[in-house]
Order: structure tokens, then C-alpha cells, then sequence
């Protein structure tokens, strides 16, 4: 009731009546927010009509200004999405789009693995995703989604999308993919329905100039128009800067996983007591094999419930946009390819940070007087951390040289939460896929004991398709491990 009790206040019936519709939708939301919003089509929704729902009450109460009121709505304004948020939960539809090789259709009936509440895309809402990819000059995703609202607009659905508009943006998108038969076909579609379109006469005039000197000269074959590249009637997408993104997404995917009977019996579990420890000599920890070579372990039961819900809310107040360390100046920053938000918390916030901390070392057997914070990060709906390196290169010296502590010896990942679809640990460059489970916790070196970085941890977080992802992680660096894990006899041991 907090949206109608903030609107009783001199508001006009318009403006009640907004409030009730949007009165709504939160408290569908709020009855079960990780569940609802787990769902990455209720997410964008959501994030969409609190945006444009928002304009649109300022429009109206702008219409009949009252000072208090004003006052209060503009208060109100700053916890509402805004339109880069409205885009940024769109992309992440299109980034699960393409990892999990969703189509529209059925991202857009709610047909998702794992989802407790059901959703659906209207054809309005398959048009503002177009135009938001539009607007980005991403003509797939454009033509993907326009096809989706015109296709939805044939099938009788009531909306106030026009087909001309789609058709608009349609042809003018298949055009910049290069299709020009497609371009000029829909563009007469267009006209058919409009023909007063400006646009669409000036751009129809061009494509058929255009198709007409390239066929004089001989460029374009007709019957190879007629039938552009595609796969399974969807366009090609385009290539961009990862050049192992089809291994990367296959593996997020479950696909392309090298795991063979040969390496399979290699791996084995066992108790593991720390060398020994003397607080794990009575509660040893369950290590199981993920991977022999780079040799990857996951502990089971590593934080309990209560100590992961304390973690959560001691970083929630803190949580911020992830940032990536420049390699150039040692800044940290934020990155598109990191979509998360993290948190730092140090002992002194909790009892339980200590006791985590000290688990931690205790069960790898490396100090952690020179190990980095504990990181909390979480991955909501398209959150990801495409591949990356844990350690810096030799071409980027000054990583972590503020921290004096040397080079990332080591990551210790903690899972916090079990994840319906998506958010797998992924390498791709020895085609490994560690699924996160809640309680569990993976290990690895980044590091030869030489000091040379294993260029085979490259690795990435998955996009979260379905749910919500937490995890914790604890960087141990190089100093103070000299005698704990001394020098190999040759560059690779």
C-alpha cells in the first residue's frame, strides 16, 4: 500500500488510478521478490513499468501542479528505475537470449527451465526491446525482436503498436544486416499499410536505386538475396570481441564439457584435514576432484545457512556495481563484460567474517595475512563475468602493486546460493563446467609454483538465466607463502 498511501496527498483520480495499477504489480513482486524476480521476463517488466509507468504519472501530474505534491513525487523519483536501467535489463534478455540459445517466442510465453512464477512479453514490450537494440545499433537483435511484436501483433494480440511501426524498424534493421530483398519486400509492406510514410518512400526509392546498380555491376545475385545466410531462418549473429565466445557459451550451455572416462577415474574424494590441522582433525572437510590438470577441488559444507544469510546482509547495504582492475593505470573500474555488484567486508564487521576467514585458511593451508578482503558478489538476472584471468599478466605489472602483497597465488570461491539455470563456473580453455551448489566452495591455483600465471584458469560466471547468484570469494597472493608452498624445480611444477 506504500505507492496509494503516497499518492493520497492532493492526488488527482488519474494519478490514483496509476497507483493502484502500479500498486499491483509491486505487490506481486514483493510477496516473493527472489522468486518473481528470479524470472529474468518478470525482471525486465518490472524494471519497465516502473520506468516508463513513472514518466507517464509525471506527465499527468504536471498537468495540474500542486507544490506538495510535486515535492513528494520528486523524492519518490530516485528509488525508480531509470531508462539505462529499463536498457540494461533488456540486454540481459538478449544476453541469455544468445547464451542459452533462447528464441523470442519462447522467452517471450515465459518458457524458461526452473521458474516458479509465470510470465509473458507483450507485443509492446517485444518493441521497446527492439528499439532498445535498435538504439544500440544492434541490428540482430533489432530484426529478432520486431519479428517477435509483428508476429505477436498477426496473431490478434490488443495493443497499441502499429504494424507500420514495427515494419519500420524491421526493414530499415534487415537492410543493415544485408538482406536488401528482405529490406525492399517489407519496406513495401509498409507503404501498403501507410502510404503517406515519408521514411519509408525515401528508403524504398534507395534500396531499389541500390539493387539496381549493383545488379548492373554485376555484385549482387539475385537468388543468393533471396536466401541470406542463415540458421534455421534466424540471421547469423554477428562476431565481436571474444574469441572463444562460441566455447564459452557451448560450456554455460552444458555442452562441449571434456570430461572423458579416462579423466573421470583420476578423480576421486577423500576427508581432508589441513595438513592435520587441529581444528580439523575432528570435523575434516569433504574434498571431491573437480578437475585433475589444472587440478580444481570443491569443498562440501564450508559455510552453513546462518553464516551465509549474516554474509548477505552485511553486504547488501554495500553492494556496488563490480569493477574490474585497469590493466594499464591498477584502478579498479567498472566493465561491460562484469555485470554484478560486489561488496568487501572485513573482519571487523562480524564474528563471522573471522570465523569464515580463518575456515578458509585452515582448509587451504596458505596464510591469509596477505590475502585480499572477503569479496561478496552477486549475479542477478544476466549477471556475468565473461572470461577472465585471476592473476595479471607480465603485460600488466601494476595490477596489484598497491597491495604490495604480489601476484593472485590463489581463488577460493564459496557458493552461496543454488541456482536454478545458468551461473556456471566455466573454462573454457580445457572445457570444464562446475555448477554452483549452495555450502560448497571450489580451489584452485592461479599460479605455477614458479610464480608463472596457468594461463588455463582463464574462466568465467556464467550468465544467471533463472534466480539469483551469491558467492563469496577469498584472493590469497603470493607473499607469506614462500615456505608454504616453496618453488618448483622447473617453470610448470
Amino acid at each position: 500500500m506504500v505507492l496509494v498511501k503516497l499518492f493520497n496527498f492532493m492526488a488527482p483520480i488519474q494519478v490514483s488510478r496509476w497507483a493502484e495499477k502500479l500498486e499491483a504489480l509491486t505487490s506481486t513482486s514483493t510477496s516473493d521478490p527472489e522468486g518473481y524476480l528470479g524470472h529474468p521476463v518478470n525482471a525486465y517488466k518490472l524494471v519497465k513499468r516502473m520506468n516508463t509507468d513513472w514518466q507517464e504519472l509525471e506527465r499527468i501530474v504536471l498537468q495540474d501542479p500542486a507544490d506538495g505534491f510535486i515535492n513528494n513525487l520528486t523524492v519518490q523519483k530516485q528509488y525508480f528505475p531509470s531508462e539505462e536501467d529499463e536498457a540494461g535489463a533488456a540486454k540481459a534478455l538478449m544476453r541469455l537470449q544468445d547464451t542459452y540459445k533462447l528464441d523470442p517466442d519462447s522467452i517471450s510465453k515465459g518458457k524458461l527451465p526452473g521458474v516458479k512464477h509465470s510470465a509473458f512479453l507483450t507485443a509492446e514490450d517485444c518493441f521497446d526491446m527492439g528499439k532498445i537494440a535498435y538504439n544500440d545499433g544492434d541490428y540482430y537483435h533489432t530484426v529478432l525482436w520486431m519479428q517477435q511484436a509483428l508476429k505477436q501483433i498477426d496473431e490478434g494480440e490488443d495493443t497499441d503498436i502499429s504494424k507500420s511501426e514495427v515494419l519500420d524498424y524491421l526493414s530499415y534493421s534487415v537492410f543493415q544486416l544485408g538482406d536488401l530483398f528482405r529490406a525492399i519486400e517489407l519496406t513495401r509492406r509498409l507503404i501498403a499499410l501507410d502510404p503517406t510514410h515519408e521514411r519509408a518512400g525515401g528508403n524504398l526509392h534507395y534500396f531499389e536505386a541500390l539493387l539496381e546498380k549493383e545488379q548492373h555491376e554485376g555484385k549482387v545475385n539475385k537468388t543468393a538475396f533471396e536466401e541470406p545466410k542463415t540458421v534455421s531462418g534466424i540471421y547469423e549473429r554477428p562476431p565481436d570481441y571474444l574469441p572463444e565466445r562460441e566455447v564459452y557459451e557451448a560450456l554455460c550451455r552444458g555442452e562441449g564439457v571434456k570430461m572423458t572416462n579416462r579423466r573421470q577415474k583420476r578423480l576421486h574424494c577423500r576427508y581432508q584435514d589441513g595438513n592435520r590441522n587441529p581444528r580439523l582433525l575432528l570435523a575434516p572437510i569433504k574434498e571431491e576432484d573437480e578437475w585433475d590438470s589444472p587440478h580444481i577441488v570443491r569443498h562440501y559444507d564450508v559455510l552453513s545457512h546462518e553464516e551465509i544469510e549474516t554474509i548477505k546482509e552485511l553486504a547488501k547495504p554495500k553492494l556496488a556495481r563490480a569493477s574490474i582492475i585497469n590493466s594499464v593505470t591498477g584502478i579498479q573500474e567498472p566493465a561491460m563484460y562484469r555485470v554484478s555488484k560486489s561488496a568487501w567486508l572485513e573482519e571487523e564487521d562480524s564474528a563471522v567474517i573471522v570465523r569464515v576467514n580463518q575456515r578458509i585458511e585452515d582448509i587451504t593451508g596458505l596464510t591469509a595475512k596477505t590475502a585480499e578482503l572477503l569479496q561478496i558478489a552477486n549475479y542477478g538476472v544476466g549477471g556475468q563475468y565473461e572470461p577472465h584471468f585471476d592473476f595479471s599478466r607480465k603485460n600488466e605489472p601494476d595490477a596489484f602493486k598497491r597491495l604490495g602483497t604480489g601476484n593472485r597465488l590463489a581463488t577460493y570461491l564459496n557458493y552461496m546460493s543454488d541456482v536454478p539455470a545458468g551461473g556456471a563456473t566455466v573454462f573454457p580453455d580445457f572445457g570444464a563446467a562446475i555448477w554452483p551448489k549452495k555450502g560448497t566452495a571450489v580451489f584452485w591455483y592461479n599460479l605455477f609454483r614458479s610464480g608463472e600465471g596457468d594461463y588455463r584458469t582463464r574462466h568465467a560466471a556464467c550468465p544467471v538465466l533463472v534466480g539469483s547468484k551469491w558467492v563469496a570469494n577469498k584472493w590469497f597472493h603470493e607473499r607469506g607463502q614462500e615456505f608454504i608452498r616453496p618453488c618448483g624445480l622447473t617453470e610448470v611444477d
